[in-house]
């Protein structure tokens, strides 16, 4: 019986070209993006994943080098997520909601031996949530900071009422903050329903009880959720505080 559920061979390839294709196609025709954008994405994707994949084969017992990696991926989230976010070296601060939030929930997993010091459960874990921080963080800080120009004079009026510039950025962007969240809760709410993620899949796929196998998924989607969650807030502060901002508004008054 085979292993896994897709049959790798020259009919993938071929079908990783047409749907790489008609993403680009329907990108330009439909959505008025560049068609290479999504092009160099999918080259970029296939070079990085081979690459990946022959350094972790070669880091499974050097758990000092696997934590290096770590750290790379941990950079390259932060700079990804302070491009979208902003521009120049106030992007850079896109590192702190990360860390923020990946770092006390990878330590817990660590201290309490859920998760063993082993290089490839640290890189197969640890990406996992650093991928989510980013998303989170990147989801969050767009749509704050689009909130502040939206509703600039709002923020006026509150600095006028007497509240310090932080509160009152805060008053606009608490309640929206939260939207960040809401990718993570709908795949928490809906696993098992509407999809089956890659780690449930993959323990099965690999030996695992489906009982196991279920409680690592839900141990992977509540860390995620908690990671997100101290993200976003993370940024809603620093969104508050002007970080990614060339000033307060009572600074451009």
């Amino acid at each position: 019986m085979d292993s896994t559920l897709l049959s790798i061979g020259p009919a993938a390839w071929l079908l990783l070209a047409a749907l790489l294709l008609t993403a680009a196609l329907v990108s330009a025709l439909l959505l008025a993006r560049s068609p290479w954008a999504v092009l160099a994405a999918g080259a970029r994707a296939v070079l990085q994943l081979a690459v990946v994949a022959l350094l972790i084969s070669e880091l499974a017992g050097h758990p000092a080098a696997a934590a290096a990696f770590v750290l790379l991926m941990f950079g390259v989230a932060s700079f990804t997520a302070g491009r979208r976010v902003t521009t120049g070296r106030r992007g850079l601060l896109m590192a702190v909601p990360i860390a923020a939030g990946v770092l006390p929930v990878l330590g817990l997993m660590l201290a309490s031996g859920v998760l063993p010091l082993s290089a490839l459960a640290l890189i197969a874990v640890a990406g996992q949530l650093i991928g989510g921080a980013m998303t989170a963080s990147t989801l969050a800080g767009r749509r704050l900071l689009g909130e502040l120009r939206q509703r600039s004079g709002e923020v006026e009026a509150a600095l006028a009422l007497g509240f310090p510039d932080p509160e009152a950025r805060t008053l606009i962007l608490r309640p929206v903050a939260g939207e960040a969240l809401i990718p993570a809760l709908d795949q928490t709410r809906t696993v098992g329903l509407v999809t089956l993620p890659g780690a449930f899949v993959g323990l099965i796929l690999g030996g695992a009880s489906p009982v196991d196998a279920a409680l690592v998924q839900l141990l992977v989607l509540v860390a995620l959720l908690a990671v997100e969650a101290l993200a976003i807030a993370v940024v809603l502060h620093g969104c508050a505080a002007g970080w990614w901002a060339p000033g307060n508004a009572r600074a451009r008054r």
